[in-house]
C-alpha cells in the first residue's frame, strides 16, 4: 500500500495548493512514484484532459509536478458556481447536473463510494498519494457529510497536516480554535502543521510557535515565507488580480467579469519581460492598452449584461474604434458577436440577447457541453496583429455549451484539425477584416510562446520598437523549472524528515 499525507487549512486560501505541489515534485525528486488528490474542488478555473474529461486546474499543476498527465480522477468531484445559488457538479470528468447546496449535500452520500474506489486504486498503483482538503476543515455546519477533508481523511485514513495563513493575522488564534472545533478523532489525525505566508523575521515569531505546540500538542513543521515562485493560483480568491502593475511596452488589460473562469489562460504574459498584465475590476476602468482580453466565463449573457451596466462595453468599443487589439476567449469570444440565442434557458431567461457586435458571428447556446483537448492550425492570409502567424499550428482546450456561426463577411482564424485524436474539421476562432478583433473557443492558446511572442512583437513593430526573443522557450519548460525551485524552497523552510516520519507510521 502507497503512503498518504493530505493537507488541510483553517480557511481558503491559506496556500493548500502550492505546498501540495511542492511536496509532489520533492516526493517525485527522491525518486517516488506520487500521485495528487483533491476529493472536491470548487472553482471556475478547469482543464481538459486528453480523454476529454473536466478537472480542476490545481491538480493540473500538481500533476505535472509528479510528471503525470493529468487524469479527472486527481480530482473527481468539480463544483463549478453558476448562480442563483447553484452549482454545476462534475463527477469524474462529466457533468451530473446543476444542483442547489441542499440537492448536493444530499447527493454527497453516494459519491463516498466513488471516493474509496478511486483512492484505493490510486494505492494500487503508486508509492504516495499526496491529498488535498477544501476551504476550512472546521466547518461545523457541513462536518456530517463532509467528503472534502475530514471525511475525506476518514475514507483514506491518512494523517493530516494543517495549513495556516499568517499574513491575514489571527494565525495561532486560527490553528487554535480549527483544532478545538474538530472531534477527538479527526484531531488525533492532525499530525503537524504549517505557518505559510510568513513576512518579516522568524526568531520574533519562535516564542509563539512554541506557545502554539504546547497548547495544540502537534509539532510546527514549519514557517513557509512569501515566495516569488510562479505556481497557477486555484480561484478566484488570488492577490494576482489586485497587483499594482507598471506599464511595460506592452500592456494588457483583462477584464474580471463576475463568473470569469480560466484566468490562468493568461499567467504566461507574466513571464514575458515587455508585457504588463492588469486585471480590471469591478468598478474600474480601462487604461490605455494595447491588448483588450474579453476571459472565458461560466455565465456568459450575465457577464455581458455586466460589462453592457458598467460601461465597460462601451469603454471595449471605444478602444477598438482606436485600433487596438481586442481579444475574446471562451465566452469573450461570444460575447464579440452579434447575438446570443438562448432557446432552452442554458444561460438566462432571455432567448437572444444582442452582442457586442465586433465580430460578425451569432451563438446559439445548447443543452450539451463541449470538452475537449484539440490541435488547430492558424488561417493564411492574416496581416496587422496577426501577421506572420499564417498557417501556424497551434493546440488548446475547449469547454463551452454554445455554438458559434459565422455570417457573411466574418473570417475564420483557426480551424480545429485534431479533437481527442481523430481527425476533424471546423471552425474554432473568428477575426475580423481589420485583424484587430478576434476571438476563439481554444483555452491555452497563448501557452505557445511562439504564437504569443509573435503578436507581442508586431506591436512592438506597430510602436516603433524592436522585436524581442522570450527568454522562456517554452510555457513547459518554464513551469518545470518553478516546481524545482518551489521543492528548493520547500526543503529549506518545512521539516521534510519529519514529514516523510508522518508518513511512514501508518505501518
Amino acid at each position: 500500500m502507497s503512503k498518504k499525507i493530505m493537507l488541510q487549512g483553517t480557511a481558503s486560501n491559506v496556500g493548500k495548493s502550492t505546498i501540495v505541489t511542492g511536496l509532489c515534485r520533492i516526493f517525485k525528486q527522491d525518486g517516488h512514484r506520487v500521485i495528487p488528490f483533491k476529493s472536491q474542488n470548487m472553482a471556475l478555473n478547469s482543464f481538459i484532459t486528453k480523454e476529454g474529461l473536466e478537472m480542476g486546474r490545481a491538480q493540473v499543476s500538481q500533476a505535472e509536478a509528479c510528471g503525470l498527465d493529468p487524469i479527472a480522477d486527481m480530482n473527481p468531484i468539480l463544483l463549478k458556481p453558476c448562480g442563483n445559488h447553484k452549482s454545476q457538479v462534475i463527477v469524474r470528468g462529466k457533468v451530473v447536473g446543476d444542483m442547489s447546496s441542499k440537492e448536493y449535500h444530499e447527493y454527497k452520500l453516494e459519491l463516498i463510494n466513488v471516493l474509496d474506489d478511486i483512492f484505493k486504486d490510486f494505492e494500487e498503483k503508486y508509492d504516495v498519494v499526496v491529498m488535498e482538503g477544501a476551504g476550512s476543515c472546521a466547518e461545523i455546519n457541513l462536518m456530517e457529510r463532509d467528503i472534502s477533508n475530514m471525511g475525506m481523511a476518514q475514507i483514506a485514513d491518512a494523517p493530516v497536516i494543517l495549513v495556516a495563513d499568517i499574513d491575514r493575522g489571527g494565525v495561532f488564534a486560527s490553528l487554535v480554535g480549527t483544532m478545538f472545533l474538530l472531534g477527538e478523532d479527526d484531531r488525533k489525525r492532525v499530525k503537524g502543521v504549517i505557518i505559510n505566508k510568513f513576512r518579516g523575521r522568524k526568531e520574533l515569531l519562535d516564542s509563539g510557535v512554541k506557545m502554539l505546540e504546547d497548547i495544540i500538542k502537534v509539532p510546527v513543521l514549519g514557517v513557509v515565507p512569501y515566495t516569488d515562485i510562479k505556481i497557477e493560483d486555484e480561484d478566484s480568491v488570488t492577490t494576482r488580480f489586485k497587483k499594482k502593475v507598471g506599464k511595460s511596452d506592452v500592456h494588457i488589460e483583462v477584464v474580471r467579469t463576475p463568473h470569469m473562469s480560466n484566468f490562468t489562460d493568461f499567467n504566461i504574459f507574466e513571464t514575458q519581460d515587455d508585457v504588463s498584465l492588469r486585471y480590471v475590476d469591478y468598478g474600474e476602468a480601462f487604461g490605455d492598452p494595447d491588448i483588450v482580453i474579453i476571459p472565458g466565463t461560466k455565465s456568459t449573457i450575465d457577464d455581458l449584461i455586466f460589462l453592457r451596466e458598467n460601461g465597460l462595453e462601451n469603454q471595449i468599443k471605444e478602444l477598438h474604434k482606436r485600433g487596438k487589439l481586442i481579444i475574446g476567449i471562451c465566452g469573450g469570444y461570444q460575447m464579440l458577436g452579434k447575438t446570443l440565442k438562448d432557446p432552452y434557458h442554458v444561460e438566462n431567461d432571455s432567448e437572444e440577447v444582442e452582442g457586442m457586435g465586433l465580430l460578425d458571428i451569432e451563438t446559439t447556446f445548447e443543452l450539451e457541453k463541449t470538452t475537449t483537448q484539440v490541435k488547430a492550425v492558424m488561417s493564411d492570409n492574416l496581416h496587422g496583429y496577426l501577421a506572420n502567424l499564417d498557417n501556424k499550428e497551434v493546440g488548446g482546450y475547449e469547454i463551452h455549451m454554445g455554438v458559434s456561426n459565422e455570417l457573411e463577411g466574418c473570417k475564420s482564424l483557426l480551424t480545429v484539425k485534431e479533437k481527442l485524436g481523430e481527425e476533424v474539421s471546423y471552425i474554432a476562432g473568428s477575426i475580423n477584416k481589420e485583424c484587430n478583433v478576434f476571438g476563439t473557443y481554444l483555452h491555452g492558446i497563448f501557452d505557445d510562446i511562439g504564437f504569443t511572442r509573435t503578436i507581442l512583437n508586431n506591436i512592438r513593430e506597430m510602436k516603433n520598437l524592436e522585436k524581442i526573443e522570450s527568454k522562456v522557450e517554452s510555457f513547459e519548460e518554464f513551469k518545470n523549472n518553478e516546481y524545482d525551485k518551489l521543492a528548493d524552497f520547500l526543503r529549506e523552510h518545512l521539516d521534510i524528515d519529519k514529514i516523510y516520519e508522518i508518513m511512514n507510521e501508518q505501518d
